[in-house]
């Protein structure tokens, strides 16, 4: 007994025009472009300022390995990104995806966003980050850490494509794997350090097409205070609920707070619960429950003294009208920002 899609497939062939060959099959990945993993590659370069224009990486894996004394510009979000064997280089990496993964390298400066941060065998290395999880450092030696702080235009679509928030930032939450005892194999820069002194801008003319900036308040991350030292006992907390204007608004508020003196501490966006806001607003809980289903909230801790006071005026008389949680004064202040700081972590897995 035969197969009828074997007879048919007889047929078929049998009816083609003679010295007509059949034609290959056509498979979706047949179709997909061609990719060199040379075009997503640095290797063994000397004295050098090289980089991928906004574009031309498009999410890719990449790797730089072997360098020296190079200045290298990644201006695009890649998938994840691998630095290997590099000594006296400036890297620039636009959001990756992944990981970021530095090993055996020296004396190296970087400005990077990523949801992973590694290194692993490394010496002197400047790091001004952006990282959605703890960072880790293994077998390493003088590791400097600063908050991420850079612009151009094309980065806040970059981070999207990345799958990144930039209110995400634990970047002084440093995790060292061999500690040594009565050492500190890692250190936080100077809060007045210039970030161009250490990455200076590109000077090829292809490279300086990308309009950059390292202007604190133009920074597309919120440049924060991190696990330094805090100036005042006095702390404040913020939440923003989702909305069409949630980034705008908290960036604005970033603004006018620092403006009057006061520090960015931390800032969070995460996804709450109902048991979560009866945690963290408390009594106020019921007025910010149904706001919870649009989105995730942004959160922002602020301090010095008279946060408070200071941030409940601004959100009066500039944001009136617009759905926030402000600490109500500076004794229950503490208590709001850890938890919800508390929770927070504990959600995103650091």
């Amino acid at each position: 007994m035969g197969c009828f899609f074997s007879k048919r497939r007889k047929a078929e062939k049998e009816s083609q025009p003679e010295g007509e060959e059949e034609r290959p099959k056509q498979y979706s990945w047949d179709q997909r472009e061609k990719v060199d993993p040379k075009d997503y590659m640095f290797s063994g370069l000397k004295d050098e300022t090289v980089g991928r224009l906004p574009g031309k990486v498009a999410g890719q894996q990449f790797l730089i390995q072997d360098c020296e004394n190079c200045n290298i510009y990644i201006f695009d979000h890649s998938a994840t990104v691998t630095i290997d064997d590099c000594t006296n280089c400036v890297i620039f990496l636009g959001p990756v995806k992944g990981s970021v993964f530095f090993r055996n390298c020296r004396d190296c400066k970087c400005a990077l966003a990523c949801q992973q941060f590694r290194v692993r065998d490394c010496r002197k290395l400047e790091v001004f980050l952006c990282c959605a999880t703890q960072p880790i450092i293994e077998s390493s030696t003088s590791i400097k850490f600063a908050c991420f702080q850079w612009y151009y235009p094309e980065l806040a679509f970059q981070f999207k494509d990345a799958g990144l928030s930039i209110f995400n930032n634990t970047w002084s939450n440093i995790h060292d794997f061999t500690p040594v005892s009565g050492e500190l194999n890692w250190s936080l820069l100077s809060e007045d350090t210039v970030v161009q002194d250490h990455i200076p801008l590109p000077t090829t003319e292809e490279l300086k097409t990308v309009r950059v900036s390292t202007e604190a308040n133009r920074s597309i991350v919120p440049v924060s205070r991190g696990q330094r030292q805090k100036s005042s006992d006095e702390s404040c907390l913020v939440v923003l609920f989702a909305g069409d204007y949630t980034i705008a608004n908290a960036r604005k508020l970033i603004d006018e707070m620092v403006g009057k003196g006061f520090f960015l501490v931390q800032t969070k966006e995460v996804s709450m619960k109902a048991e979560d806001a009866q945690r963290v607003f408390r009594d106020k809980a019921p007025d910010f429950l149904p706001l919870l289903s649009k989105g995730p909230v942004i959160a922002l801790e602020f301090n010095g003294d008279g946060a408070v006071e200071g941030c409940q005026l601004i959100v009066n008389e500039t944001f009136n009208g617009t759905k926030m949680f402000v600490s109500e004064s500076k004794e229950t202040a503490p208590g709001d920002v850890d938890s919800f700081y508390n929770f927070a972590d504990i959600q995103m897995g650091i």
